[in-house]
């Protein structure tokens, strides 16, 4: 066991109010490990992104032993490594950099996260076809996942039409499958049609209020998953539930994408199941106080 504390930060615009140091230190004081985890927030110190590389060298200088890494810097940051695991560098976008004797060398537990968040909470789901919206960095790695997981036809929505097609392109090159892009235009004909619809776009944050679709297109046998983790139940889950579909919600990428990048950082595997338990009682304790603000 290693003696001296492990030092991990979180890069990106935002972070600040992220759930994710308390996600890992507490499941790394339930492994008998010392872990300071520290959100590195770029808005808030100043920052701008482009100096992503100038953070690298700060962190590295200070002793951290690892980053993770999220928006706006996930694809910039791959300049300034010494290594790209490979399914990082096929994805084009790092979220976790480990500083080692060997230099920087950064990987992508985004893609992982979310195949085994969609292996542990929709087992047997149907995956011939599926819509997915947004073609994003988040969109990227759920795209690879999904061909990974199963599935044959994949269609990709997003307002950004040439990124859809971008990314339609470069999936459907990597794996050999059926991958197009569509219009937004075209999402009732695309739903009524598919086995399940995944959600990678903001919509449903806290910041970014609302529903990505229409509401009555929601109907089984269609399943819906969603990557949106603030809140836990966003309007297009609640409104699936509601319609009778089955659905996944973003706490489970977030939690498995934290398990692969702990276990990446400290070379033990973390206990999913218990930080899943972890990450719902931080949940349920932001939404409280979320609530608690909102009617002072």
């Amino acid at each position: 066991m290693r003696e001296s504390p492990y030092l991990v930060g979180l890069i990106g615009a935002g972070v600040t109010p992220s759930l994710t140091p308390a996600l890992h230190m507490h499941e790394a004081a339930a492994l008998g490990l010392t872990y300071v985890y520290r959100p590195i927030d770029l808005t808030l110190h100043g920052i701008d992104a482009a100096e992503i590389g100038d953070v690298l060298d700060w962190c590295e200088r200070l002793g951290f032993d690892a980053v993770n890494v999220t928006h706006p810097c996930k694809q910039s940051v791959i300049p300034f490594l010494d290594r790209v695991e490979d399914t990082a560098a096929t994805l084009g976008a790092v979220n976790t950099v480990l500083f080692t004797d060997e230099g920087r060398v950064g990987h992508n537990t985004d893609t992982s996260g979310f195949e085994e968040a969609f292996r542990s909470g929709m087992p047997d789901a149907a995956l011939e076809r599926v819509v997915q919206l947004g073609a994003g960095g988040a969109g990227t790695a759920v795209a690879d996942a999904l061909l990974r997981l199963g599935t044959r036809r994949l269609v990709i929505v997003d307002v950004d039409q040439d990124r859809a097609a971008a990314l339609a392109r470069d999936v459907a090159a990597r794996h050999g499958a059926d991958v197009r892009p569509c219009s937004p235009a075209d999402i009732a004909a695309l739903l009524s049609d598919a086995d399940g619809l995944v959600h990678c776009t903001p919509t449903g944050m806290a910041d970014h209020p609302g529903i990505p679709v229409p509401e009555e297109l929601l109907a089984p046998p269609l399943w819906v998953a969603d990557i949106v983790y603030r809140p836990l139940e966003t309007e297009l889950l609640r409104a699936a539930r509601d319609a009778g579909c089955r659905v996944l919600d973003g706490g489970r990428m977030a939690v498995h994408q934290a398990v692969d990048a702990m276990e990446l950082i400290t070379g033990i595997r973390p206990d999913a199941d218990r930080m899943t338990r972890h990450f719902h009682d931080l949940v349920t304790s932001d939404e409280a106080l979320i609530r608690e603000d909102t009617h002072r």
